[in-house]
């Protein structure tokens, strides 16, 4: 969690002091830092009510979360390395979670229908019930967190955002 110092030099989480990514913002910062972080700052606010949520409601952490909606998606299953690509980390933390998600009967490893010496992970029965269960209420916080912004902002941002998307320069292979 980020921290904050305050006046008397004790530090404090950002979100206790009122502070966040975005308070960081000076008027001579360009106006594409300004944009990044106001959204790196809303991202950030929604991602930790999130965490919070998911493992006071179901005991489960945000990336075993991912890892189940990558594999809901795709139920034949989904090699490590798509995993990895797919949920932005390393191989070794896909690993990791898939581990732990495999001992609680959630997800099995199978041979991988296009290549035999291969393996996929893919969601068991209970998994999928289990995950149904959580992505249901995962999408009522969401709702319950953006309801107090109009349907036509939301519409407006869902636009902007997909022409920025489209327009930023990186070459991410996609």
């Amino acid at each position: 969690m980020k921290e904050a110092e305050g006046q008397d030099g004790a530090k404090a989480p950002l979100e206790e002091t009122g502070l966040d990514l975005a308070s960081r913002l000076r008027l001579e910062h360009h106006q594409s830092l300004k944009l990044w972080l106001r959204m790196l700052s809303c991202t950030v606010r929604i991602e930790n009510e999130i965490r919070t949520r998911l493992r006071a409601g179901f005991g489960i952490t945000l990336p075993r979360f991912d890892l189940m909606a990558q594999l809901e998606r795709r139920p034949e299953g989904l090699r490590m390395g798509e995993l990895s690509k797919r949920m932005m980390v390393t191989g070794g933390n896909v690993t990791g979670i898939t581990d732990q998600l495999e001992r609680e009967k959630l997800v099995q490893r199978v041979p991988d229908p296009t290549d035999r010496r291969a393996w996929a992970v893919r969601l068991t029965p209970s998994g999928r019930a289990a995950f149904a269960e959580m992505a249901a209420v995962h999408e009522r916080w969401i709702d319950e967190m953006l309801a107090d912004i109009p349907a036509e902002d939301k519409s407006a941002l869902i636009g902007l955002l997909a022409s920025m998307k489209e327009r930023l320069r990186i070459d991410d292979g996609r």
